[in-house]
């Protein structure tokens, strides 16, 4: 039975984060029960973007210094890195506060931009998965992601975080290929199974709700969780933010789509109780995914009615042209028009696969997913 260890924690002083990392470890049996000395150890943070720590789009960087604190306490050879959702990880997490808490305790930064090819025959999905460097020279890896909502996958979580794993733009390329939400999520399973963190670590001291995982706004959560099992954790954040965990892909079995792969009575709870941390008004979207790739038997036209879609609002789009950037179709479905003295940037929703990267990376929260009415009226 896999174990998630919830402990509350209502601030980033960086005592009270201590405190609470070592008892949530200290619950799922200790440092020494998870890794053996001198191991190459990389801290792997969810950075998706270099934004302020106060906008909590990334993992904060209390978390990462109490983290970083305890480790170095023993033989460990601790190193940090993720693949942002564009620019290098230097500059990302320079901007994020989160650099400055490796450098001041002497761990240096892993290879991000070097492409290791790794054969994976077990995989459902991937039989060969191009990783970083900084991920195949470590023998171990604690995952810290953050606790946000997200327009593709509902929720960002322990699961998601391994996306980063993959350096630079290949993570674009994976979403054309799998643009199915179900296969997505195969992808990611088949990535955790691949590289398998030791220890995962959600900070939701303070999470992020609504239009996430960048344009959201910033909610109180009061809440570390531990587990060794990722989807395990993400079952529980479900459960703090009142969602149906039938609403997540990656719930769901890699290998039958039909089956969860977890119930709430499946999994150990530990620490505080998590009735006193639930908040069920926490903004996620609560409805079932568009498994938009899949519906072959619709003609184009008939799904950009139905489908959900991502929308700019130009009130308030800076044309800082971010969303092109990320856009991973070959020709781009997000471009500028080449005619008339529109300055914005239009959809081309005929190509447009619903990956919603551009959503995701917006640094204005100028974009956001809706649902057509015809689409609404069909689900009503």
């Amino acid at each position: 039975m896999p174990k998630v260890v919830i402990i509350k924690c209502d601030s980033y002083d960086h005592s009270r984060v201590l405190d609470s990392l070592k008892r949530g470890i200290d619950l799922l049996g200790g440092i020494s029960a998870l890794f053996s000395p001198g191991e190459k150890i990389l801290i792997k943070p969810n950075i998706l973007a270099g934004d302020h720590p106060d906008k909590n789009v990334t993992t904060h960087p209390a978390v990462l210094a109490g983290l970083a604190d305890i480790f170095q306490g023993n033989d460990y050879l601790l190193s940090y890195g993720d693949s942002p959702g564009f620019g290098s990880l230097k500059r990302a997490a320079e901007r994020a506060g989160i650099k400055r808490v490796f450098d001041d305790r002497g761990i240096e930064a892993g290879d991000f931009e070097t492409i290791v090819n790794v054969s994976f025959q077990e995989g459902v999905i991937l039989k060969n998965i191009p990783l970083a460097k900084g991920v195949t020279s470590s023998d171990a890896i604690i995952s810290v992601s953050k606790m946000k909502a997200h327009g593709f996958t509902r929720i960002t979580g322990a699961v998601k975080n391994q996306f980063g794993c993959l350096p630079g733009l290949i993570k674009g390329e994976f979403h054309v290929k799998m643009p199915d939400i179900i296969d997505f999520s195969k992808v990611l399973h088949d990535i955790n199974n691949l590289v398998k963190p030791r220890l995962f670590i959600m900070d939701g001291i303070i999470a992020m709700e609504g239009n996430g995982p960048r344009g959201g706004n910033n909610i109180k959560m009061n809440t570390l969780l531990f587990s060794t099992d990722p989807i395990a954790l993400d079952m529980v954040f479900c459960k703090l933010v009142d969602l149906n965990p039938e609403f997540v892909p990656t719930m769901r079995s890699c290998t039958n789509e039909d089956l969860m792969v977890y119930t709430h009575d499946d999994i150990e709870l530990a620490g505080d109780k998590i009735d006193d941390l639930i908040n069920s008004k926490f903004n996620v979207t609560r409805k079932k995914f568009e498994r938009f790739a899949s519906a072959g038997s619709f003609p184009t036209f008939l799904k950009n009615l139905i489908s959900p879609k991502p929308v700019i609002d130009y009130n308030t789009c800076k044309n800082c042209g971010k969303c092109v950037l990320q856009c991973p179709t070959d020709p781009k479905s997000l471009n500028w028009v080449d005619a008339g003295d529109f300055p914005y940037p239009v959809y081309d929703y005929k190509s447009c696969i619903r990956c919603y990267c551009c959503q995701e990376m917006c640094p204005h929260n100028s974009i956001s997913i809706k649902t057509p009415l015809l689409g609404k009226l069909i689900r009503r």
